[in-house]
């Protein structure tokens, strides 16, 4: 039994929130993504770091984490919170304009590079259907980190939205799909992704036509008293409830919390839901990451870095190669696309939720998952710098094409626009000048 200074809530709540004040502003005034920040105090403060010497030194557990699955459901919470807020930026209205690129090209993005890595791991000895399922993990993306990261407004952004809806609404037929092929489940399997299938469409169905007209009448009362903490208890009652609906009828809670960031972004108050909510995603999106980092075994990590490093650098490789290819074949800038491809080149949260269904399912043992979590959370942890490197690289492509551009002499009095740095803004600019023919010099 813990004493009152030793309740295993608060000392993690302590960590948990020690660790968002810290983080967050240190390496904002290093100009260092936190991502990196969290997942880095996860393996510090985890089971496997110096949670793990607390019986020698017991003051370490009011700073440390000693049971990663305390925390779980608060990690949880924190993916649909983050998925809520990105609702809230889209309309239906975007995603029905959408719908090609989606089923498209998001299935295209998914299935290919899920059969490329799978068919390489069956090479090197994994048992077929194994490979196939490792594949399909290992193709995910991660919703949480990629989105904040570019935002759904300029072209990098739209591309990478469209792929990852798709693998958000493709992870339940994944995981039944495992179930298909795990031994003397075949049946069983089936039945069950049919039954998910049309019970979570009914369930979706109802939920959008219940929030259309149910929605405006509940936070027109929420705003009548003129209570924030009302209007936000409001808010977190759609994101939970829509959440638990989905969860129920099978589908994942993120796909529910993303359906009513969206049916809420279509009432007129989805700008002041998104304003109050905005304080969760960084403390959501933070609780996430530290469950990442404590999944890494240091000790492990040790004793197989030359097989991760070859693991990482090859599962990026192949996505990042796939995904940039799709999208020059339909019609993507080299720019656009070189910087998409590493962007969505690491693994995804999701990923871990299908090595888990992979295990249960007798596909894969234990210790492949084992290893194959570490390079999901390795994964994770270098996205920022992807991000970064695919920026550079698309700069790059874009400023030797406009070098190589160059107009002749008949043309060369008709000038140039000239654009003065090349960020979000400067990229969303140029993709606008380069539809309308205009020449321009980044």
């Amino acid at each position: 039994m813990h004493t009152p200074f030793e309740n295993p809530v608060f000392s993690d709540a302590l960590v948990i929130l020690g660790a968002a004040g810290i983080v967050i502003p240190a390496f904002a005034r290093l100009k260092i993504n936190p991502v990196i920040g969290f997942i880095l105090v996860g393996m510090l403060v985890g089971p496997s770091g110096l949670g793990s010497i607390v019986d020698q030194f017991p003051w370490l557990y009011h700073i440390t984490i000693t049971d990663r699955e305390a925390i779980d459901p608060f990690a949880e919470f924190g993916i649909v919170m983050l998925l809520f807020t990105i609702g809230l930026e889209l309309s239906f209205k975007r995603l029905w304009a959408m719908r090609v690129q989606v089923f498209g090209l998001g299935s295209a993005q998914l299935l290919a590079s899920g059969l490329v890595i799978g068919f390489a791991l069956n090479l090197i000895g994994q048992p077929l259907a194994g490979a196939l399922g490792l594949g399909m993990a290992l193709a995910l993306s991660s919703t949480a980190l990629v989105l904040p990261m570019v935002g759904t407004t300029g072209p990098v952004g739209r591309s990478a939205l469209a792929m990852l809806i798709f693998e958000d609404l493709a992870l339940v037929p994944i995981i039944f799909a495992l179930g298909a092929l795990a031994p003397r489940a075949e049946a069983a399997g089936l039945d069950g992704l049919v039954e998910t299938l049309w019970l979570g469409g009914l369930t979706i169905v109802i939920m959008l036509l219940a929030g259309r007209y149910l929605l405006p009448y509940l936070f027109a009362q929420a705003a009548r008293t003129k209570s924030p903490e009302l209007f936000l208890a409001a808010c977190l009652l759609v994101v939970i409830t829509a959440s638990v609906a989905t969860a129920a009828a099978g589908l994942s809670p993120i796909v529910g919390a993303l359906i009513a960031g969206v049916m809420i972004a279509e009432t007129e108050y989805g700008g002041e839901v998104e304003i109050i909510t905005a304080p969760f995603k960084g403390l959501a999106l933070g609780v996430f990451l530290i469950t990442v980092g404590m999944s890494v075994d240091l000790r492990v990590v040790a004793a197989n870095w030359q097989s991760l490093a070859i693991a990482v650098v090859g599962v990026c490789l192949i996505k990042a190669v796939v995904t940039g290819g799709l999208l020059r074949l339909v019609g993507a800038r080299r720019g656009v696309a070189a910087e998409t491809g590493v962007l969505m080149a690491s693994p995804a949260e999701t990923t871990l939720i299908v090595l888990a269904a992979a295990v249960q399912a007798q596909l894969i043992q234990s210790s492949t998952a084992q290893f194959w979590q570490i390079v999901t959370a390795i994964g994770l942890t270098i996205t920022p710098l992807l991000a970064k490197l695919g920026h550079v690289i698309a700069t790059r492509i874009d400023m030797r094409a406009s070098e190589s551009a160059a107009p002749d002499e008949e043309s060369a009095g008709a000038g140039r626009v000239v654009l003065f740095g090349y960020g979000r803004v400067g990229e969303i600019v140029s993709d606008m000048l380069a539809k309308h023919n205009q020449p321009y010099v980044a």
